[in-house]
C-alpha cells in the first residue's frame, strides 16, 4: 500500500470517527431539539385503580394528590350524546346493571358497585365511597393543569367529535393524548383534530394500548 493511499484512508476514518463523536455529543448540530410538551414518568391508569375505584374523581383526585404525572382514562357516550369516563360499554361488570352506557342517559346511569375486580392485575379489587360515574368535562374543569390519557373505547363518530371539542374549549391541546389501539379510532381522531384546530397547536392522538 503507498504512502499516499495509506493517508487517505487514516484521514477518512479520523474523519468519520471524528464527525460521529461530534454527531453523537451535539446531536442538535443537525436537528433542533424537539420541544417536549410534558415529561411523564407516572402514569395513573384509569386514575389509580387498585387504590381507588376505577375511573372516579376521587381516584384522579388521589393520584394528583401524590404526584402523579399524568391520569390515564377511558370514554363512552350516552344515549343523550354526554361524554362520560369510564372503562366498560356494558356496566355488568361495574354496576351489576346489565345495560350499554349508549342506550342510557346519563341521569339513568346506575353507581358503580363498592368493590371492583382490577381487571388487569390478578388477585386485585379497588374499593371506594365515590360511586358515581363522571363526566369528561369535569375531570378537566377539576385538572386543568395535569396532563391527560384518554382511550376512546368505541368506534363512534359523535364521541370523538365531542372529545375533540371538550379538549378544545377547556384548551388542553398541548397536556391532552388520546386515541385508541384500534387503527380505524386512530384514523377518525386525526381527521376530526385535523378539521377543527387548523393552524391551532394540535392535541396530540396516538396509538394507545390499555
Amino acid at each position: 500500500m503507498s504512502s499516499a493511499t495509506a493517508f487517505y484512508l487514516l484521514s477518512t476514518l479520523g474523519g468519520y470517527l471524528v464527525t460521529s463523536f461530534l454527531l453523537l455529543k451535539y446531536p442538535t448540530l443537525l436537528h433542533q431539539r424537539k420541544k417536549q410538551r410534558f415529561l411523564s414518568k407516572h402514569i395513573s391508569h384509569r386514575g389509580g385503580a387498585g387504590e381507588n375505584l376505577e375511573n372516579t374523581m376521587a381516584a384522579f383526585q388521589h393520584a394528583v394528590t401524590i404526584g402523579t404525572d399524568m391520569l390515564e382514562l377511558d370514554c363512552h357516550i350516552t344515549k343523550d350524546e354526554q361524554v362520560v369516563v369510564s372503562h366498560d360499554e356494558n356496566l355488568k361488570r361495574s354496576t351489576g346493571v346489565n345495560a350499554n352506557i349508549s342506550d342510557l342517559k346519563y341521569c339513568e346511569l346506575p353507581p358503580y358497585l363498592g368493590k371492583l375486580d382490577v381487571t388487569f392485575q390478578r388477585a386485585c379489587q379497588c374499593e371506594g365511597k365515590d360511586n358515581r360515574i363522571p363526566l369528561l368535562k369535569e375531570v378537566f374543569e377539576a385538572f386543568p393543569n395535569t396532563p391527560i390519557n384518554i382511550d376512546i373505547k368505541v368506534n363512534n363518530s359523535v364521541l370523538i367529535k365531542k372529545v375533540s371539542e371538550l379538549v378544545k374549549q377547556y384548551r388542553r391541546e398541548h397536556i391532552t393524548v388520546w386515541g385508541n389501539a384500534s387503527y380505524e379510532i386512530v384514523r377518525k381522531c386525526y381527521k376530526e383534530v385535523e378539521r377543527t384546530t387548523h393552524n391551532v397547536q394540535k392535541s396530540e392522538v396516538s396509538y394507545l394500548a390499555f
